[in-house]
């Protein structure tokens, strides 16, 4: 059987977020883009909440108008409960100047609004196409055997590839990569559920974060349909503790909340509990020579601040900004100008995550006398803007975290003695 030879300037493997973004800026930028997709789209999968920095991205991308017209639910902040402790963010009042608002989206519909986007503008994608192997030249240049659902074998030579494979991390897999994220293995149990008493409790244009029990977490996610997308999060002897199988798991759950209790027992599910669990993970470079990583194919942390789409919008913009320069014939110095860069954010938010599991966000968030000022610098990391450096809780992340925390402790013990 003869093999069939395609050349193209870019490769872009993966068709989600990232890798759609990052085919919008070649293509606009008038490069020749190849995009190959190991499923079929539609298909499901989680970050299902997006947050406003992304619409930067999707902006210069050309992709907003496809989403705005799949009636997203828009969202406009993020809300924290704790028993009856609440703590409301609204991201028109945070620090950075920019978004206030996105969407939480069903990601089939919403993944597919961009690959439709790309394919009218003549951008080629191949769905069910795996990626069997890539050899790369000295000059960067590479020529990738991919298979498509038939069984035909297809060589893709490329001047540059943009691996956005998510969690199939085509690349960091491929030529040994990988690395463990130094963050705890959890689990999560999750469905789609029918919401019809959503307005009894909240209005649906926000996601609900609650805490569940020590270091287990539950999101609601509303989308504009009517039905919700309701997760639960927590180390995986959590779950190991709990009797029966998922779905009499998933009821426990719910059953064990008052709120959730009163809001979805005996909702009807779109779907039987599933599950997802050790997600989180490094690499070792984002970055070779002839490719560069963009979303999950670099890093994932966890589900807890909806980051996973953000990140993948901004990786696969900037990342298809500097091969175009690249192969402009500019010089990219990629470890400043695309690694330091993303690992910015990231550490930036694994400090947040960090902090969410030991407690410290938990004592901030359901502070009885918060200070606004803080919170609005919060808010602003909360809704994407991690790149802020005017802001110290992005510059200073980790130390002004651990500084709110001691001053609570002080604040609290002072009226201990008070009293």
């Amino acid at each position: 059987m003869k093999m069939n030879s395609l050349k193209t300037d870019v490769l872009v493997i993966g068709a989600g977020p990232a890798g759609s973004v990052a085919a919008a800026m070649l293509h606009k930028k008038g490069l020749k883009v190849k995009v190959v997709e190991k499923q079929q789209f539609p298909r499901f999968v989680i970050g299902e909440s997006l947050l406003p920095r992304c619409m930067d991205a999707f902006e210069e991308a050309d992709l907003l108008d496809a989403i705005k017209a799949c009636g997203f639910q828009e969202k406009f902040g993020a809300k924290f409960m704790k028993d009856d402790a609440i703590c409301d963010f609204n991201f028109s009042q945070g620090f950075t100047p920019g978004y206030s608002w996105t969407w939480q989206v069903t990601r089939a519909d919403f993944d597919k609004a961009l690959t439709d986007s790309l394919q009218q503008r003549g951008i080629e994608i191949d769905f069910q196409t795996g990626v069997e192997k890539i050899e790369f030249a000295e000059d960067g240049y590479s020529k990738t055997t991919v298979v498509d659902k038939g069984g035909n074998s297809s060589v893709i030579t490329a001047r540059y590839i943009i691996d956005a494979s998510g969690y199939g991390r085509v690349i960091p897999r491929m030529f040994d990569l990988d690395k463990p994220s130094g963050l705890d293995p959890r689990k999560a149990v999750f469905v789609h559920i029918q919401d019809n008493r959503r307005l009894h409790f909240e209005e649906p244009s926000r996601i609900l974060i609650i805490v569940y029990a020590p270091g287990t977490w539950v999101w609601v996610i509303p989308f504009s349909n009517g039905t919700t997308s309701l997760g639960f999060v927590g180390s995986m002897d959590y779950f190991e503790k709990l009797d029966g199988d998922i779905n009499q798991q998933f009821k426990t759950l719910v059953e064990g909340n008052k709120y959730l209790r009163e809001r979805f027992q005996d909702q009807e599910l779109v779907f039987e509990p599933r599950k997802l669990e050790a997600w989180s993970i490094k690499t070792k470079k984002f970055h070779g020579n002839g490719f560069v990583l963009a979303g999950n194919a670099t890093e994932f942390l966890d589900p807890v601040f909806s980051s996973g789409v953000m990140f993948a919008a901004v990786s696969g913009h900037l990342a298809a900004n500097l091969v175009v320069k690249k192969l402009q014939g500019a010089e990219v110095d990629w470890e400043t100008e695309y690694t330091d860069v993303m690992q910015q954010g990231v550490d930036t938010f694994r400090s947040y995550v960090n902090g969410w599991y030991d407690g410290t966000l938990e004592k901030i968030f359901f502070h009885s006398q918060p200070n606004e000022e803080i919170k609005k610098k919060i808010c602003s990391v909360l809704a994407g803007y991690v790149w802020d450096m005017n802001n110290p809780f992005v510059q200073n992340h980790s130390i002004s975290l651990r500084n709110v925390s001691k001053f609570i402790d002080f604040q609290i013990k002072m009226a201990e003695l008070s009293r």
